[in-house]
């Protein structure tokens, strides 16, 4: 599952568009009076003006065995959000590790790098290192649901997890965080998790692929 373009919602759009330009260095490609959109390797990211928005969770894909030099980067630029005091996370099932971060609308973003996956072109880390939209989250009161649906549709797999609270679906390349929004806040910080609203394009076994979701419901965008 390779995420081509994701569309969220904010309600700091100038605060975050100097966020994501001027703090983390990345290329605007489009920009009007309610929305802009950043480069992000061969992903996109759409943030759209909205008075109801509510916090995500996303990671982006950095190259493999960088996770070091990217927070020497990231440590001039943010606060690194800790979980037990540590400011790498080592995910070893997942062969990854990650570093997490808010930005102006207290998403939580995650830097992850994988083994064996993405390997750097450049020894430095810079805005450039960024790749791709690795993960988005989507909280739910029904993941079995949620997974049905996407396997169905599109022949998403369980990535890890399950139906109980936590189950991320798709692969190494992409995946949709599914989490049971009553039982479980977001980590490493203990938010909470909002089912926010997102539009999400991507690539699955050679098909494009587009879905929204709202109001607690995944819908197929027809062509």
């Amino acid at each position: 599952m390779k995420i081509i373009e994701l569309e969220i919602s904010t309600t700091r759009l100038l605060k975050q568009l100097r966020f994501y330009r001027d703090t983390l260095g990345l290329e605007i490609i489009k920009e009007d009076e309610d929305s802009f959109q950043v480069s992000l390797g061969y992903s996109v990211l759409k943030f759209q003006e909205s008075e109801d928005a509510t916090p995500y969770h996303i990671a982006f894909h950095i190259p493999d065995n960088q996770e070091h030099q990217a927070l020497k980067w990231l440590k001039r630029r943010v606060e690194i959000l800790k979980y037990n005091q540590e400011e790498i996370i080592d995910f070893s099932g997942w062969n990854a590790k990650s570093i997490y971060f808010y930005d102006e609308d207290f998403n939580i973003l995650e830097l992850i790098s994988r083994r064996d996956f993405n390997k750097p072109e450049s020894p430095d880390f810079s805005e450039k290192s960024f790749l791709g939209i690795a993960e988005v989250g989507l909280a739910t009161n029904f993941i079995e649901e949620k997974y049905q649906f996407l396997h169905q549709k599109f022949g998403l797999k369980i990535f890890d997890g399950n139906f109980e609270n936590f189950c991320a679906i798709g692969d190494d390349k992409g995946l949709l965080i599914t989490i049971d929004k009553n039982l479980k806040d977001w980590f490493p910080t203990g938010d909470e998790a909002f089912g926010s609203d997102f539009r999400i394009k991507f690539e699955h076994l050679d098909k494009n692929c587009e879905v929204t979701f709202s109001h607690d419901r995944l819908e197929m965008v027809k062509k």
